[in-house]
């Protein structure tokens, strides 16, 4: 079993820049008639206190939605998912993808969550008490779900990338649920790394058709920090979303100065 928990890393720059555009997506999909699906495959444990020991370790909240929060007015669904994780949970409560979901969908769409450690697991339904949360392989369950049903739907993918071969196995994955889900709404992530081990994603974006593709950088959250940006693909991007991915980087990129 992989040892990471995501307790330490929730709230950072890279979870606002993803969690950003994913409100923007499910905000814009939830608001016309038809019903959708959301799915993950990594879906942690939703809730998240950006007080407790894991998150003040590491800084990663206080250089990230700590200091970027006010980037986000009010009506934006971000802002509305980080409004209504505090309501039910304190001011310190940070949502983690699922619970945006849940904040943004309505009654009637489906979500499914895979999420493979036990402990995450366990957290996650307790968080969304009554939610479809599957205990498997997510890459897997992914691949046997689509075309969900109903099949107008947002997947979102991002593994921790704690195995190097995960870097070249998402882009395949991809590649193999554009052909089954040809309508889904893909949104691929990944870290930008000091490394440079995430070049052997990039290298394979081309062969999954026309998308998004958003990336920024920042400062890294502490002397020695690996993760210095964020990427982002999206297949099918709703109406508004590029405009939006675009604005995102200018403010990363006036950070990074």
């Amino acid at each position: 079993m992989l040892s990471y928990q995501h307790a330490y890393h929730a709230g950072n720059a890279a979870d606002v820049h993803k969690h950003a555009l994913l409100a923007l997506a499910l905000g814009y999909m939830a608001g016309k008639e038809k019903p959708l699906s959301y799915l993950e495959t990594h879906a942690g444990r939703a809730l998240y206190d950006l007080s407790g020991p894991e998150a003040l370790k590491t800084g990663e909240a206080a250089a990230g939605i700590g200091r970027m929060e006010p980037w986000f007015p009010a009506e934006h669904p971000y802002a509305r998912a980080l409004g209504a994780a505090r309501e039910r949970a304190g001011p310190s409560a940070y949502p983690g993808s699922p619970l945006i979901a849940e904040t943004l969908l309505r009654p009637g769409d489906r979500m499914v969550l895979a999420e493979r450690h036990p402990r995450e697991a366990a957290a996650l339904r307790l968080a969304l008490q009554g939610a479809d949360v599957r205990e498997e392989d997510g890459p897997a369950l992914a691949l046997a779900l689509a075309p969900p049903t109903p099949r107008r739907g947002l997947m979102l993918i991002d593994p921790s990338y704690e195995l190097k071969a995960e870097f070249a196995a998402m882009p395949a994955l991809v590649a193999k649920l554009r052909r089954k889900w040809p309508v889904g709404v893909i949104m691929l992530w990944w870290p930008i790394l000091a490394s440079g081990a995430e070049r052997a994603l990039g290298e394979r974006l081309d062969d999954l058709g026309e998308g998004l593709l958003s990336a920024v950088r920042f400062p890294p959250a502490r002397p020695g920090h690996g993760m210095i940006g964020s990427g982002l693909w999206v297949a099918n991007p709703p109406w508004g979303l590029a405009e939006a991915a675009k604005a995102l980087e200018t403010r990363f990129a006036a950070l990074a100065q």
